[in-house]
């Protein structure tokens, strides 16, 4: 065989050859005609005839821009912003006679926040351009032409190269299989980049080519593939390919994506048919949906109330300067002589008002258009990038096992963690660990297996109870507790079964036929090492794994395959030594969801042909025969047992076939997989549905997906926060009930009521799995909101499964729906596919207009990730599908609490606070004076960029109103978030009649103390250059000073940005001034001169910045004493020093919960103990 001899042969599926030519249907016939265009000449790329075909090349890139773009789309992209808009009309109307101000100044605050933004972009796009490079330039060996293969660029590939791809290499582009090292010319494939699907599928190349397994073997090769035109279904593919005078039908077997792997398989053989961007992975790449935050959409409309407020003061304005300009010359007496209305330019002249006042307006809006933040979007943007560089640095969301920390894949959406309202969460792989372990196994209606799982130990510690199968078989199972639980999928314990005792048991032979089942009923592929001889398992899922290794650890070790048989080291019962049986692999039957079992059928060594089935209870009771059923009635109850303890389970049966009735089911079976039709898989299934039944019972098995770490602690902290949980998986109704007592529990109790219930789950009506009928649910869903009445005390969960969800989701059931879920403190959603993950979520988003997050780690969630405000993959080993789709990766569930309840919090209130700070600042830019700036123009085009941005900035990054400690402590702070208490319209129209007012005092405080006075030694008043720098010094302080009475957390860097904003402002002041007057204009020689030489202004600085703040200080001191919010409630908590009394913190904690709060009812049963605890101390120790 090429490249070396393969080990291990391994062979997951069985599949045939095609005997002669597969007759043409439907599919094929089309090929030629439109959308099934596609020629490749293989082996033969540079034909004149394919250079005429124009396909792309194989370079992929995924950037934004192009050198040629980048300025015409990022201008685009920032002018989108109507803030942009109207400083870009400012700007241009600086350079009219209109302009208050130096055009420069007006256009270059403009241009500096763009150009920050542009250079954001170009960062961006410059790192997607590197990781484009990276694999654009990994290297593959390409057929010369001379049967001799080379390195080259992925890039430079075209279609009709032969590629040669080694084991554990990705696939450079889509590529027809032609020859692998297997003699069968099979390969396996891992898709994990495609689908998120870690299982390994099998690729078969065509019989013709499959002798070609050298290099040589290529020198004289040519072909010609016809097929489809580039589209992005995965799972199809229709082509042909014409050699040595033959015509061979293609199929999806035949197909090699790009950016799958290749695993377990030396090197395969490959003519490129799609490169680039006609591949089919990048056929589905597409843009994420954009998602904006609340707050940024908020902002929005703030910022189009300012533009109104700014047109309205500059049209009322004008239309009273017109009026007056229009009666200042009257009878030849001029009322405002210093305009010259004798001898007026247009914008005074009184024949001409509506004109001036026309004019006039025009001048308000450029001297009002400080009012806008031309800053706040960029430094927005930046503190939300510093934000996001703390939460992938914090190391108590680092997975040291698999080396995996927090990353957060876009920074928009940082606040929108602080007000998550409903958490969606996936189970299987997100919720648990998806590593399966083999507990307990039912065998010929006796159940074996004494492990006790967490929903067990959880339903006994709710009602008290001890766990008297755990004790019982404490002492015979210690002795195995070391050495079993060191085997990853295996954590059974029972003398019955281990070390080959079940020979001793009365139904031994059918024990015997059971865990032979389980070792020769499944596509696990098996890795021998040549040095150890140790066996290791790849399965499709971890199930599978489980079962293969509870089959090896009692005896039955699955250690080799062929393609035509299965070897098994098996314990012989008579001499209980081990001995190798081999099984011949005539058919495998595979599992789907819809069939929702798999089956092989074999020969063993004594000639019985037998078939094999595991699969759902479902579907496996009503296939078995009636004389297979003795142990029916106790294997359904050790099933249900099992799914009670939150198990996973599947029953065992078999069957033996005779000759004839294989012969005529192998020829069915061998036509329906030669059809090319669409039907296909149907015909496959209907063939293998009639050999599956009159089956015989053998058991069922119960495997254990083991919750992750921390998981029920964390979910009660998010429940205790106010955030309703909801759970959709694919779990069978029980084993989610049960599963959600072993995570939705108290992560504290009272320390004297150790045995008190934990949760307390209550269901409106269990009957919802078998209801079919619109009907019927919508009846049910009616019955259970009858039971939220607002006097009930109960917190209710709502249970329901993926039938009674196509009904619930409707357009006339599912607002019913939804006002029910919502009153529940939690939801579960069994057998939810992964559209209805997505329209679930999709319901509560709209419905609720609440925030939303979703949680999962497979492809099959990236729906519900993409549909909800913020989704978070976990990077688990259901591949990277998730995490590609979602807004931040966590690697364990609970993370979640810090991500949410810390940084969320952090983050929603620090951006709040920063754009309330902005708001205000701008309320002070602009005070006109006579149609002109009472500011020099510099002053204007700086403060905003210079003088008050980079505190704010500094207060969005570091500021903190209470620690970690106390965030997770007390949850009850983020009902900030939820309620959106720090950014409510009310806040918002505070803040900015708080920075009018101070403006307003800030203005009169200084013309009152100013008007007539003398400013210096020698006499002299202010003029309106020195009155304007007064002003300014007193807007800089005031400003800073109010962000310095916002902070809660003084760092160095704030420090730092505060005071040096100030020192900044006077540095500038100083050298500014100390420039020629052609350049500093009004400011020259300001400050040396007049300024500091003025004992007048020292005084007025300080009176007027304490005068300004007095408002907004007494305010802040009557919120804090008398109406204090959660995080001064907290504040208070600490100063107090009371944060080790017990008994207060539980008073606050529990100011957090809600009727509707999972948990709710367990806390209100542990508080009642408590209370009847301290009773019964207190009557004890009086009577004694």
């Amino acid at each position: 065989m090429a490249g070396g001899r393969t080990r291990n042969i391994v062979f997951s599926k069985c599949y045939t050859f095609w005997c002669g030519k597969s007759t043409w249907r439907k599919e094929h016939l089309k090929i030629g005609g439109p959308g099934y265009s596609r020629v490749a000449n293989v082996n033969d790329p540079g034909l004149s005839e394919a250079g005429n075909l124009n396909y792309c090349s194989n370079y992929v890139s995924t950037t934004k821009y192009t050198l040629a773009t980048f300025v015409p789309k990022s201008l685009f992209e920032q002018f989108r912003r109507v803030a942009n808009i109207y400083f870009l009309i400012t700007g241009c109307l600086a350079f009219t006679p209109l302009a208050p101000y130096n055009a420069v100044s007006a256009i270059l605050p403009l241009a500096v926040v763009i150009g920050a933004s542009m250079v954001k972009e170009a960062i961006e796009d410059w790192r997607r351009f590197k990781q484009d490079n990276e694999v654009n330039n990994r290297k593959v060996e390409v057929h010369r032409g001379d049967g001799t293969f080379s390195y080259t660029e992925w890039k430079n590939l075209r279609v009709g190269d032969i590629v040669k791809v080694e084991k554990d290499h990705f696939f450079p582009a889509d590529l027809i299989l032609l020859a692998s090292s297997y003699e069968d010319a099979i390969c396996y494939v891992e898709t994990t980049n495609l689908d998120g699907e870690t299982n390994l599928k099998l690729r078969q190349a065509l019989k013709v080519t499959s002798g070609l397994r050298d290099d040589s073997s290529f020198q004289e090769f040519k072909a010609l593939i016809k097929c489809e035109d580039p589209n992005p279904n995965l799972y199809t593919f229709v082509g042909s390919m014409d050699y040595e005078r033959q015509q061979y039908p293609l199929s999806p077997k035949q197909l090699l994506l790009r950016d799958s792997k290749l695993r377990n398989t030396t090197q395969v053989y490959g003519a490129v048919i799609f490169t680039g961007h006609d591949t089919k992975v990048m056929q589905n790449a597409t843009a994420p949906p954009s998602k904006r935050s609340k707050i940024e959409r908020k902002m929005d409309k703030i910022v189009y109330l300012l533009l109104f407020l700014l047109v309205l003061i500059s049209t009322l304005g004008s239309i009273i300067f017109g009026i007056a300009t229009k009666h200042d010359l009257q009878d030849s007496k001029m009322k405002r002589w210093y305009l010259r209305p004798d001898d007026p330019s247009i914008f005074f002249d009184p024949k001409r008002a509506v004109a001036a006042g026309i004019l006039h307006c025009l001048t308000d809006l450029m001297l009002f258009s400080y009012f806008i933040p031309i800053s706040l979007y960029v430094s927005i943007e930046i503190c939300k990038i510093l934000q996001s560089m703390f939460i992938n640095q914090d190391v108590n969301m680092y997975y040291e096992e698999e080396d995996k920390p927090a990353h957060a894949r876009t920074s928009n959406l940082n606040e929108e963690l602080g007000q998550i309202d409903t958490i969606l969460s996936d189970k299987t792989g997100t919720l648990t660990c998806n590593q399966m372990e083999f507990l307990k196994c039912s065998i010929a209606g006796t159940s074996y297996g004494h492990g006790i799982t967490e929903v067990e130990r959880a339903f006994a510690k709710r009602s008290g109870s001890s766990l008297p199968q755990e004790s019982e078989n404490s002492e015979q199972t210690s002795s195995y507790k070391d050495h079993r639980s060191a085997i990853k999928g295996f954590n059974f314990k029972d003398r019955r079964i281990m070390d080959g005792n079940w020979i001793n048991e009365p139904q031994s032979d059918i024990i015997r036929k059971f865990f032979r089942s389980l070792s020769i009923c499944h596509t696990v592929i098996s890795e021998v090492d040549e040095q150890s001889g140790k066996v290791t398992y790849e399965a499709e899922s971890p199930d599978e794994a489980a079962l293969v290794v509870a089959a090896k650890e009692i005896g039955f070790e699955f250690y080799k395959r062929t393609q035509t048989c299965i070897c098994v080291h098996e314990l012989d019962p008579l001499s209980c030594q081990k001995v190798e049986r081999t099984y011949e692999l005539l058919s495998v039957l595979e599992f789907s969801s819809a069939r929702k079992r798999m089956s092989v059928i074999v020969r063993d060594e004594e000639g019985k042909i037998l078939l094999l089935c595991k699969g759902a209870d479902s579907v496996m009771f009503e296939r078995l025969a009636e004389n297979g059923r003795i142990f029916e009635e106790e294997t359904r109850e050790h099933i249900n047992e099992y799914a009670a303890a939150g198990l996973r389970t599947l029953v065992v049966a078999y069957r033996e076939l005779d000759e004839e009735e294989y012969a005529s089911f192998n020829k069915e079976l061998n036509e329906a997989k030669n059809l090319l039709t669409a039907d296909r898989d149907e015909r496959i299934d209907e063939v293998a549905d009639k050999i599956e039944q009159n089956l015989i019972l053998l058991g069922a098995t119960a495997v254990e997906d083991r919750l992750q770490d921390g998981v029920p602690e964390c979910i009660d902290k998010l429940a205790q926060a106010g955030i309703k949980i909801w759970v959709l998986t694919g779990d069978k109704m029980e084993t989610a009930i049960n599963i959600g007592y072993s995570f939705v529990r108290l992560s504290y109790c009272y320390q004297s009521e150790a045995n008190s219930s934990p949760f307390s789950f209550s269901f409106f009506n269990y009957s919802l799995l078998f209801q079919a009928s619109k009907a019927s649910v919508v009846r049910q869903i009616n019955e259970g909101k009858n039971l939220l009445t607002p006097f009930s005390t109960d917190a209710f969960a709502l249970v329901i499964d993926g039938k009674s969800l196509t009904f619930a989701l409707e357009d006339d059931v599912k607002n019913m729906f939804l006002a029910l879920a919502v009153g529940c403190a939690s939801v579960i959603c069994c057998r939810s596919s992964p559209k209805q993950k997505a329209l679930v979520t999709r319901l509560v988003k709209t419905g609720t207009g609440q925030t939303t997050l979703a949680i999962g780690d497979g492809a099959n969630d990236v729906g519900m990730l993409q549909e909800a405000d913020i989704g978070i993959g976990i990077s688990g080993s259901e591949g990277m599908q998730a995490v590609m789709a979602s807004d931040v990766a966590i690697a364990q569930f609970r993370f979640l609490e810090r991500l949410v309840l810390v940084h969320g919090h952090w983050c929603y209130r620090r951006l709040s606070l920063m754009v309330l700070i902005f708001l205000v600042s701008s309320c002070h830019a602009t005070y006109p004076w006579v149609n002109k700036p009472a500011y020099n123009d510099w002053f204007l085009a700086l403060y905003n960029v210079f003088f008050t941005s980079l505190p704010a900035i500094a207060l969005g990054v570091f500021d903190q109103d209470v620690s970690t400690q106390y965030c997770l402590k007390f949850p009850i702070l983020y009902q900030e978030g939820t309620q959106n208490l720090l950014f409510s319209w009310i806040r918002i129209i505070g803040w900015i009649v708080n920075g009018i007012c101070s403006a307003i005092t800030i203005f009169f405080f200084c013309t009152g103390t100013l008007h007539h006075q003398a400013f210096r030694k020698d006499g002299h008043v202010v003029s309106i250059d020195t009155f304007g720098a007064t002003m300014y010094s007193c807007v800089v302080w005031v400003v800073n000073c109010q962000m310095a009475l916002s902070i809660s957390y003084f760092t160095l860097i704030q420090h730092i940005f505060l005071w040096g904003s100030i020192a900044v402002w006077y540095l500038f002041l100083f050298a500014y001034g100390a420039i020629t007057p052609s350049i500093s204009t009004t400011a020259f020689m300001i400050f040396a001169e007049q300024l500091a030489a003025a004992a007048l202004y020292w005084i007025i600085v300080p009176l007027v910045v304490v005068a300004a703040l007095i408002p907004y200080f007494t305010y802040a001191v009557i919120q804090m004493w008398f109406f204090p919010l959660y995080h001064a409630q907290i504040q208070w908590l600490r100063y107090d020093g009371r944060c080790k009394d017990h008994e207060y913190c539980q008073v606050l904690q529990q100011r957090s919960l809600r009727p509707n709060t999972v948990g709710y009812t367990a806390r209100l049963e542990a508080k009642a103990s408590l209370v009847k605890h301290r009773i019964h101390e207190a009557i004890h120790v009086r009577l004694s």
